[in-house]
């Protein structure tokens, strides 16, 4: 039974007793009973609007979650694409991951100690510099 149809059979309880209304207590009673009702249609629309607010949330997150779909298998197949170095450094050696941008930029600050490390590609892209075609 809900608070609406409560209120309802107490309203009808009340009108079969035939409370005197012109007497203080049945007009308190009869204050009290039209508040009720009151608050009781307050929380039915409450009750309504929660669960409409519910199914919107529901489609919202299924939106979102096509979206992250898309957002995040663009960047999965970025991150597959770029290749990935490692490097150790002559002065503190320790060991450096690189990616194929920094290679190419010709150098990189080491982030234990603060030495400069360059590469030299050369001519044959392989970072050796010996003229072989391979690649790290």
């Amino acid at each position: 039974m809900t608070i609406s149809e409560k209120v309802a059979y107490l309203k009808g309880l009340s009108e079969g007793l035939t409370l005197d209304t012109e007497t203080k207590e049945g007009k308190l009673f009869s204050v009290i009973i039209d508040i009720l009702e009151d608050v009781g249609l307050s929380i039915a629309d409450l009750e309504e609007n929660h669960l409409a607010l519910g199914d919107e949330i529901d489609e919202l997150s299924e939106d979102l979650a096509q979206v992250e779909d898309i957002v995040y298998d663009e960047d999965e197949e970025d991150e597959d694409d770029e290749e990935y170095y490692e490097v150790e450094c002559p002065t503190c050696e320790e060991k450096i991951t690189i990616d194929e941008e920094i290679l190419k930029s010709g150098g990189v600050q080491c982030p234990n100690c603060g030495e400069k490390l360059e590469f030299d590609l050369g001519e044959d892209g392989c970072g050796c510099g010996c003229g072989c075609e391979d690649e790290e």
